[in-house]
């Protein structure tokens, strides 16, 4: 645990080893630590999992079965991922983690599932010789537990062993309906091919078949279904995330009852068909779309809530010099991150729009980094995270402020009365009361500290 008082000291970079003792340690390091080799394993095992799902899909479909069904579950999946994509546009985490979510839930969750699944109905069945109960055990019981707890999987991991991109609550709902995205996706494949099998037996056609019925339960009225359930969980671990790495107990006790809310809202929904003839509706309309708003809400304010962060942290960095003063509020404003984006896109191409979306990306993570600092809440690394954060800003700094201080003038108007901050240069026409100062040029032997409020920037946007 890191704590970061109000102006605390830099010390330099900490020195990279050399020499043979660096040589002698790569060398000896086991082939199973290597990066590449657990990224090909990773990819192989899901690989794998996909080539075995997707079989046994199509073998209970049948080859038009199954080429229909997926021609039909797809259709939700780009609407479903963009919708977590831009609750994530406040600190987006990087796309690999999102394909390794959708992955696992489309590949390696779904063969869980149905294997399990089948394998716990088949051994009621045969316990119980009651068919049909061993049907509803299996769809309320057997199935939350074993689905959601094969969804969660995903999330343990990535906040296991992608601990810097999983910092609170949005991070947790991202990776969680991505997950319950690609879960969902495998399994309207097999429910859709199925009811177009039983259309093929009866002669159905049209309106009135199963499968047009089937595609309207679960992709036009209920494509969230299955990422509302998987969230909860997203949630728990979301909040766990934010809590200090002393409270132990609150860092396991949330992800499990995240996950038990969901396995709950996961066996309501899938007996609702129980409940009589009009139980589906019934469930959807008190419980569900309720649920489904009041979730949408928390997303939504807590990512206000992460701008509101960025407004009030930065300033911070402002004053020692590593931002131009509008920049807290430029980065706090969605409106005002576009602007920027849309005019580097448009004066400086493509790669310059990449390099201020990066910027935009990594001072977002560097107040949030500030703020869990100032609460107790950072990790170890606290000052070498820091520092890597200020150097990529640094490096970007050139191509990223033309566009922003354009979006700084531009949302002007809207903007609030700046914080009574140190000016960190001096007026036009007056002489400067101290040296001008340039982070990582100086030539003292003296220990820099970025945070002190004495320390100039020599740079002005505003300056004529």
């Amino acid at each position: 645990m890191a704590t970061s008082p109000a102006y605390p000291p830099h010390p330099p970079y900490p020195p990279h080893p050399t020499g043979p003792a660096a040589e002698g340690g790569r060398r000896h390091a086991h082939w199973w630590q290597r990066r590449r080799v657990r990224y090909g394993a990773l990819i192989t095992l899901l690989a794998l999992s996909g080539l075995v799902i997707l079989a046994l899909v199509r073998e209970q479909t049948g080859t038009e079965g199954f080429l229909v069904g997926l021609g039909l579950a797809v259709l939700p999946v780009p609407l479903l991922v963009a919708a977590f994509r831009w609750l994530d546009r406040v600190e987006p985490g990087p796309w690999r983690n999102l394909l390794f979510s959708f992955a696992w839930g489309a590949c390696a969750a779904a063969l869980i599932a149905i294997v399990a699944n089948s394998f716990a109905t088949r051994w009621i069945a045969t316990a119980t010789a009651d068919p049909t109960s061993a049907d509803t055990l299996g769809a309320t019981v057997i199935a939350p537990i074993v689905e959601e707890s094969a969804k969660a999987a995903a999330v343990l991991l990535i906040f296991l062993f992608r601990r810097r991109d999983f910092t609170g609550i949005v991070d947790g709902v991202v990776i969680a309906g991505v997950t319950a995205t690609g879960f969902a996706f495998t399994e309207n494949i097999l429910y859709l091919g199925t009811a177009f099998g039983t259309d093929q037996l009866s002669g159905e056609r049209g309106l009135a078949s199963v499968t047009a019925a089937t595609f309207f339960v679960r992709v036009v009225m209920s494509p969230f279904a299955h990422p509302l359930f998987t969230v909860l969980t997203g949630i728990g671990f979301g909040v766990a995330a934010l809590s200090a790495d002393r409270q132990h107990a609150r860092r396991i006790l949330l992800p499990l009852s995240g996950l038990l809310l969901a396995m709950g809202m996961h066996a309501v929904w899938n007996g609702s068909s129980t409940f009589g003839e009009y139980g589906f509706f019934a469930v959807y309309a008190a419980f569900m779309v309720p649920a489904f708003g009041l979730l949408t809400w928390l997303v939504i304010w807590t990512r206000q809530r992460e701008l509101r962060t960025v407004r009030s942290e930065l300033p911070a960095y402002a004053a020692a010099g590593w931002l131009t003063a509008p920049e807290p509020f430029v980065l706090g404003s969605m409106r005002a991150r576009r602007l920027a984006r849309d005019y580097a896109t448009h004066h400086f191409g493509k790669a310059a729009a990449r390099s201020v979306a990066e910027y935009e990306a990594y001072a977002t993570s560097l107040a949030f980094l500030r703020h869990r600092g100032r609460r107790g809440r950072a990790g170890a690394d606290f000052v070498v995270r820091e520092r890597e954060l200020l150097d990529e800003l640094w490096r970007r700094r050139e191509v990223a402020r033309p566009s922003l201080a354009y979006a700084a003038v531009a949302v002007a108007p809207a903007a609030p009365p700046r914080r009574p901050w140190p000016q960190p240069w001096p007026l036009h026409g007056q002489p400067a009361p101290y040296p001008t100062y340039t982070p990582h040029t100086h030539n003292t032997t003296a220990p820099y500290n970025p945070y002190a409020p004495h320390t100039p920037y020599p740079y002005n946007p505003y300056r004529h």
